[in-house]
């Protein structure tokens, strides 16, 4: 990496040191929302009496969130499927709510701005109230 670098910055072309430039700024700015939903979810899991680790297990950690929301586990399939995704998305946003006491307006803040409602959910006053499934007629 270092290597590639100091090549690009070798050349008098400067349009090339800003594409690194903004392709550094890019992946930081990545690792900061990835590090913040996983410390959201962390947090969240916990509070629901769930392992925290298993927010950074991938597949697995959804296998949690359905088990949180009161799902069945077999739910996990719907989200492999086009379309039916993000019906089953908005199903457990909306559990993932009435879970910890919320409305309709944090579900959709959910399904938004996941980064920070997850956030929200984990270090605000949010108190899990035990599973959201069949709370909405869903």
């Amino acid at each position: 990496m270092l290597n590639f670098l100091a090549l690009v910055l070798q050349q008098s072309d400067d349009g090339a040191i800003f594409g690194v430039a903004g392709g550094l700024f890019g992946f930081c700015c990545s690792l900061i929302v990835l590090v913040l939903i996983i410390a959201g979810m962390w947090q969240m899991y916990q509070k629901a009496g769930k392992p925290g680790w298993a927010a950074i297990i991938p597949i697995y950690n959804l296998w949690v969130l359905l088990e949180i929301v009161g799902r069945p586990g077999w739910w996990i399939i719907l989200f492999f499927i086009p379309f039916v995704n993000f019906v089953a998305w908005v199903i457990v946003s909306i559990d993932l709510a009435n879970s910890f006491g919320k409305g309709i307006g944090y579900a959709l803040g959910i399904l938004i701005f996941p980064y920070i409602f997850y956030l929200l959910l984990g270090f605000g006053d949010a108190v899990y109230v035990g599973p959201g499934a069949g709370k909405t007629g869903f």
